[in-house]
């Protein structure tokens, strides 16, 4: 997919999105999934007041990015 077509995919999300709406936004992936994801940096976000904020660009940069190809490399083919 490309980025426009990422945008357009995700046109009825807010700007700035929260972990539950992050979550939806890559296929319903766990909680602990989403938040290992941000503390680990391969998503920017923003932690305030114990709430994380994630931009909805920083979303399509992940998952046009490499490591996230890997990633899907990885559950397509049951590699752990």
């Amino acid at each position: 997919m490309t980025r426009r077509d990422y945008e357009k995919r995700f046109r009825n999300f807010p700007d700035v999105v929260t972990i539950n709406e992050f979550r939806a936004m890559l296929g319903g992936i766990a909680d602990g999934t989403a938040r290992k994801l941000l503390k680990e940096g391969h998503v920017q976000c923003f932690y305030i007041r114990c709430t994380y904020y994630i931009p909805k660009v920083k979303i399509i940069d992940y998952l046009l990015s490499k490591h996230y190809m890997e990633y899907r490399m990885k559950l397509k083919h049951g590699i752990r």
